[in-house]
């Protein structure tokens, strides 16, 4: 009587969801896809975007578009590729890891960090930390290309062993093969690897790296622990012969799985304090922001004593020296000092946070070049002060006493010299 059914759809997937999925990927921001369709524009006709996109999703007919490749360098060299996909694809790849996140999620092992709800970095170190104290060895992991290197089938079957929605893995598959568009506008196939960038592929490397390394690491070996924030991951053992055997089934392993240990950069190193003697060639390793060395300490009573700790490392120093530099706070002469702290504070804020967290006193020498920045911006702004730095240095000091939260590093260093004890 009433004209024809609507014909059901294959796939049952809640609108809701998908709306939920594109406000975490407006909450995200982040740069256009290939379609060159920034959140703004796909905002602008909201309802009918995320009802085309359910509408596809839901029957089977949603194929991503290429992912845009954009290339970064690399702190030791090279360019590491991220796969930039248009917002809609961004939203339909958060829809399938809200499906599939709760299904994997209890699973995992309780030394992955990377990229785990209620899971951070500083956790990972702060436990790394730990077992350097408790085991006399460790070994640094470094996985060559491994967002390259994925193996697809071992993926969708690692992804299969988890779900039972066919929607999920059929797009979980459509994503492995999506191209990759690089900037002259040139495509490339994909028959491994998932691209860096886009809101499935952490999800995914954790679950292929759940069943190549966890759970060898917890079969093969549980008396050795790790912390492993997705491909980075460090080993604990309690001899340099332990180390020896684990790294080298790690290695096969990791051949068997398609991946490969980087040669150079994967180490066994002796964590070396006042109660560990000898001299070995690694000493030291780095591991997600901080180096792991022998430091010196003082414990409760005072007294000095040299133990394994971790501090930000020379190459987060850099960066943040690079960051405070490209400022250029002295040209900034049109702002007043309230100005310049709503600017710098909450990235200095960050850096704090991050790199404060464990022996933060390795922290406060970079945290000085702003001190710096700010006494030379306040010789070019007034007067009084220029060719003055000791005055202008005074001037200075003297608004950190009256207000000393002005700046989020004066809890930390102030102008007049005042610094917080050792961290």
């Amino acid at each position: 009587m009433g004209g024809p059914k609507p014909k059901e759809k294959p796939f049952v997937i809640s609108k809701w969801v998908v709306k939920d999925a594109y406000e975490k990927v407006k909450a995200n921001q982040g740069a256009a896809g290939v379609d060159g369709e920034s959140i703004a524009k796909f905002e602008e006709d909201l309802q009918a975007n995320l009802y085309k996109l359910w509408n596809r999703l839901s029957s089977g007919t949603y194929f991503p578009p290429p992912v845009r490749a954009v290339e970064i360098p690399k702190k030791a060299g090279g360019v590491r590729t991220l796969g930039v996909p248009t917002v809609a694809d961004r939203v339909a790849q958060t829809v399938v890891r809200m499906y599939l996140e709760p299904d994997v999620e209890p699973f995992f092992h309780p030394d992955s960090y990377g990229y785990r709800p209620g899971r951070s970095a500083l956790d990972a170190v702060g436990q790394c930390r730990k077992r350097c104290w408790k085991f006399d060895w460790v070994i640094d992991l470094d996985l060559r290309a491994f967002f390259d290197s994925i193996d697809h089938d071992l993926l969708l079957r690692a992804v299969s062993k988890h779900t039972d929605l066919r929607w999920v893995l059929l797009y979980v598959k459509r994503w492995l093969q999506a191209p990759l568009q690089r900037e002259d506008g040139t495509t490339v196939a994909r028959d491994r690897g998932t691209p860096q960038g886009s809101a499935i592929s952490p999800l995914l490397a954790n679950l292929f790296l759940h069943y190549a390394f966890d759970r060898f690491m917890a079969r093969e070996f549980p008396a050795s622990p790790f912390e492993r924030y997705a491909d980075d991951a460090v080993v604990h053992c309690e001899s340099e012969a332990e180390a020896c055997l684990v790294l080298a089934a790690l290695s096969e392993r990791m051949a068997q799985v398609g991946l490969e240990l980087h040669p150079d950069k994967t180490r066994i190193v002796y964590c070396k304090d006042a109660d560990r003697r000898g001299s070995f060639e690694h000493e030291r390793f780095n591991f997600l922001g901080y180096t792991f060395r022998p430091r010196l300490s003082k414990n409760k009573h005072g007294k000095h004593f040299v133990n394994f700790s971790p501090a930000v490392s020379d190459d987060a120093r850099k960066a943040i020296s690079r960051e405070i530099r490209s400022w250029h706070i002295v040209r900034r002469s049109d702002k007043d000092l309230s100005d310049l702290a709503r600017m710098f504070n909450p990235i200095v804020q960050g850096w704090i946070n991050y790199y404060g967290r464990f022996y933060k006193s390795w922290l406060y020498p970079v945290l000085r070049h702003i001190n710096d920045g700010l006494v030379r911006w306040a010789m070019r702004k007034y007067k009084r002060l220029r060719g003055h730095p000791r005055r202008a240095k005074g001037w200075l000091a003297s608004v950190a006493r009256r207000d000393p939260r002005l700046f989020a590093h004066w809890k930390l260093v102030r102008p007049d010299g005042w610094a917080m004890g050792a961290g």
